[in-house]
């Protein structure tokens, strides 16, 4: 079986990466390379035809501007490699700042709103042992995501996720209710890059403004908490104000914003005092 230089097929990756604007095209052709032929190549020089093939068909995905988690079927965030699909919306580092929050005091019962890949609630849960919690989606697809990377992360035994139009089919109180939900106002979506674009609609915007699900979700969210209970909820950029004001409309209490590891207002966070 003839056999392909591994030097000199990254570096072609490379290249025609570059020409079509790939932000960091060294980075995503390693990556994609590594992740698919998990560096089994023989002699570490060559690899064999069959992946080659691979890796040039996830070549072409990559040129074509789909994102490189939607390709390995994985990304990173906090303390796991989840799964990741076209269904869900890809993990961001800026979002762990919403983890950062929620582990920040001990909660006994968590509820995520809008869970999609579900990266936020069992990240949440394995840092909180003690802890149990609720995901809910409107989508099947990801619901089913989401029941992967509990077990990804060990925590589907203290985890339930269901089918819910945000609180619609959700019961009791909670200690802490997070969300990311879509917050792109419509008149952005236009200048989202291309790999954005490649996830779901329905994870990236509400349509207006931007700020329905917050309505949605402070509106129903003192039902839903236990005293003393939080609520934290990811923003988009400039949206501090707007967000935080909705909150205090709500009767939440102690609403701060916090910063994400660039300095960009990225959390809000109220509570049922």
């Amino acid at each position: 079986m003839s056999e392909t230089d591994v030097a000199r097929a990254l570096q072609v990756a490379r290249q025609r990466l570059e020409m079509v604007g790939v932000p960091d095209p060294a980075r995503d052709a390693s990556a994609l390379f590594v992740a698919l032929a998990e560096t089994t190549v023989g002699s570490g020089d060559t690899m064999p035809t069959d992946i080659a093939e691979v890796f040039e068909q996830a070549v072409q995905r990559r040129l074509r501007r789909e994102p490189v988690s939607h390709i390995t079927g994985k990304r990173a965030f906090w303390m796991h490699d989840f799964i990741v699909t076209a269904d869900v919306l890809d993990p961001r580092p800026d979002t762990e700042t919403l983890v950062e929050q929620a582990i920040s005091r001990p909660v006994g019962r968590v509820l995520d709103l809008g869970t999609g890949s579900g990266c936020i609630l069992a990240s949440i849960l394995y840092e909180q042992p003690d802890a149990t919690g609720i995901g809910t989606d409107v989508s099947d697809a990801a619901l089913a995501v989401a029941e992967r990377n509990m077990a990804v992360a060990g925590v589907a035994e203290r985890t339930s996720l269901v089918k819910s139009d945000w609180f619609a089919s959700v019961g009791g109180r909670f200690d802490l209710i997070v969300s990311n939900p879509p917050y792109i106002a419509a008149d952005e979506m236009a200048g989202l890059s291309p790999e954005v674009l490649h996830e779901p609609q329905i994870a990236l915007t509400p349509g207006g403004d931007g700020l329905d699900a917050y309505r949605t979700i402070t509106g129903d969210a003192l039902a839903h908490l236990s005293p003393g209970g939080r609520l934290l909820v990811e923003i988009g950029a400039g949206q501090g104000v707007a967000v935080s004001t909705l909150f205090r409309a709500a009767k939440l209490r102690n609403v701060k914003v916090f910063d994400d590891m660039n300095g960009k207002n990225r959390v809000v966070s109220g509570e049922n005092l």
